[in-house]
């Protein structure tokens, strides 16, 4: 039994698409559909239905799984057993939303370029359901996305904490420092949010919406940098995650308003596909983003 052959059922099994799984490995896809056909041969069982376009793994593909992934876990167990983690090289791609980017992520990233130096880091930021496709079709390797908390079972949860979001002004506002200040008296404030389909916008947009209030914006952007900075020079309000503001708050720079509007709690969650053979670049980030997230 080839080891190659197994590494390809694998990213098959990972991606559920032969032509995209052979770009990745950098086969053919007929070299690929060969690899399975020897593996199926010597396994003497079909691993893949194939209908259509859509492939899915049978019974005893489903059964072979696990044993793979164990397979490949011990062959990079004993490829690395004397690797000291300044020598682990690839690559690693991380999937996440750009408010991680601008606040959680550099002293992680930073701590592991140091102890990683060989890896090649790659991040790319999309909206939630965009990097859930995308841990779908292994075009990232985990995501760290903030949502509402969300299980699924193809997917291996590693952490998650609760962040509190708020709406935020600058103590130069005439809403700072006042109490329970009505949702009529907030919307005649200029508004500078997120995009729509950020996942607390929308909580907030879904919990306003049930009392008979619309938010209206005057900006809608992504870069949470930009809107940080915007209501810094008190040019209007926003709605943040704690994580984002908290320096500043801590510093006087912003202050949270205390507000009749629901709580929204969305939660930071670090997940990777259970079927994702974890390289050893894999385990050392994760094992690091464990000390931020509790």
């Amino acid at each position: 039994m080839e080891l190659r052959n197994i590494v390809t059922f694998v990213r098959i099994a990972e991606v559920q698409n032969f032509s995209k799984s052979a770009q990745q490995l950098g086969y053919s896809q007929s070299a690929v559909t060969m690899q399975i056909k020897q593996l199926e041969e010597e396994l003497h069982a079909q691993l893949f239905e194939r209908i259509g376009k859509k492939i899915k793994l049978t019974q005893a593909g489903e059964r072979f799984l696990p044993c793979a992934l164990e397979i490949l876990r011990s062959v990079r167990r004993a490829e690395n057993v004397l690797e000291e983690p300044d020598r682990i090289s690839g690559k690693l791609r991380i999937g996440t939303c750009e408010s991680f980017v601008m606040s959680i992520l550099p002293p992680v990233i930073a701590e592991f370029s140091q102890s990683c130096p060989c890896v090649e880091v790659s991040i790319q930021t999309a909206l939630v359901s965009d990097l859930f496709s995308m841990l779908r079709q292994n075009d990232v390797d985990l995501i760290y996305f903030l949502d509402q908390k969300a299980y699924f079972p193809d997917w291996v949860k590693v952490a998650e904490q609760p962040e509190k979001v708020h709406f935020v002004a600058s103590p130069r506002s005439p809403l700072a420092g006042k109490k329970q200040i009505s949702i009529e008296r907030l919307l005649q404030e200029p508004l500078c949010l997120t995009e729509k389909g950020i996942s607390y916008r929308y909580a907030m947009e879904q919990a306003l919406a049930a009392k008979g209030f619309e938010l209206h914006p005057f900006l809608e952007i992504g870069n949470t940098d930009i809107i940080t900075r915007l209501v810094l020079q008190n040019r209007g309000i926003s709605f943040l995650p704690e994580y984002v503001i908290r320096e500043y708050v801590n510093s006087g720079e912003l202050a949270i308003l205390d507000t009749e509007c629901p709580e929204i709690i969305m939660w930071s969650q670090l997940v990777y596909h259970r079927n994702k053979d974890v390289t050893p670049q894999m385990r050392h980030f994760l094992e690091l983003m464990e000390k931020y997230i509790r």
